[in-house]
């Protein structure tokens, strides 16, 4: 059998594809990995299929053992990347020949990493996705040492030098192009004119849920009193009522009472939302005119 060893869990190490979109009717969300480009970059630098299981870090990486030789490659937040102990390269394939151990070390830019084995992880779907949704609990389990990850039939060759890349998310600012509503009437003019001038903080409390603020100026409501429980969306930009915003990432609930200021349209944005440590500067711009935002 073609598998990897977990030997060094790391600090969250999840199983993340594509996703599971479509089924928020039945309470459940979405999950897949958060920083989708480099996720993607990942599977392409192998040659498999776009939606193939991968490995998400966070931070301080992940150590394996390959049972079989496998090709794997790392992306997302730079770090250092050693097969034996020997130095190998960042984002682009690595040979890993059976018995030997890769070890990803801790982010140098960023928060987190991804690990593709050329086949894919090759663990039991679930709704017709291999995500870990932490919220929910579906899909495998969060990585723990001794853990064994099968890996599936390799594909074509990838074409050599395909992807020429830069890390995403790693700016010392991180700013958000937001699109307002579907309840900013819920907030005072002053406070959403404000908006765009309030800088927030990434706050530790953040996770796959939701990318919590602290500091900057909190908004104020213009009115009292709850909303009834609502669909929630990919990038929805929930105020609870400490009037600090939380960025629903890819484990977001499917439906909030708090009301949703605005939307931060899916793509590279929340891509770089996804690599802000905590501490990192927010701001919110006005998004441009595009497609509708938000997958649930």
């Amino acid at each position: 059998m073609s598998a990897l060893e977990v030997v060094r869990a790391g600090a969250l190490t999840t199983v993340q594809d594509r996703g599971r979109p479509g089924y928020a009717h039945l309470g459940v969300g979405r999950s897949g990995a958060l920083d989708s480009g480099a996720y993607a970059l990942a599977n392409r630098l192998l040659g498999n299929p776009p939606d193939a299981a991968a490995l998400e870090t966070t931070l301080d990486g992940v150590g394996l053992r390959a049972l079989t030789a496998v090709t794997v490659a790392v992306t997302g937040a730079p770090c250092p990347v050693r097969v034996a102990g020997r130095p190998v390269a960042w984002g682009a394939p690595v040979r890993l020949p059976a018995g030997a151990e890769l070890d990803v070390g801790r982010a140098e830019r960023g928060l987190r990493g991804y690990v593709a084995v050329r086949g894919g992880l090759d663990v039991t779907p679930v709704l017709g996705s291999r995500a870990t949704d932490l919220l929910s609990g579906l899909g495998p389990a969060v990585l723990a040492e001794g853990m064994l990850l099968p890996v599936g039939r390799p594909g074509p060759e990838p074409v050599p030098g395909a992807d020429v890349w830069g890390p995403a998310g790693v700016l010392p600012e991180l700013v958000l192009p937001l699109r307002p509503g579907p309840r900013a009437d819920w907030f005072t003019g002053a406070s959403l004119a404000g908006l765009w001038r309030a800088v927030f903080r990434v706050s530790d409390r953040s996770n796959r849920i939701g990318l919590r603020t602290e500091a900057g100026t909190p908004l104020v409501r213009a009115r009292e009193g709850e909303l009834p429980s609502e669909g929630m969306v990919l990038g929805a930009v929930q105020v609870p009522p400490d009037g600090l915003p939380v960025v629903f990432l890819a484990d977001h609930p499917v439906t909030g009472g708090y009301p949703v200021v605005g939307v931060v349209p899916a793509g590279p944005a929340l891509d770089r939302a996804a690599q802000a440590r905590p501490g990192t500067p927010l701001r919110f711009t006005p998004a441009r005119r595009g497609p509708r935002p938000g997958r649930r």
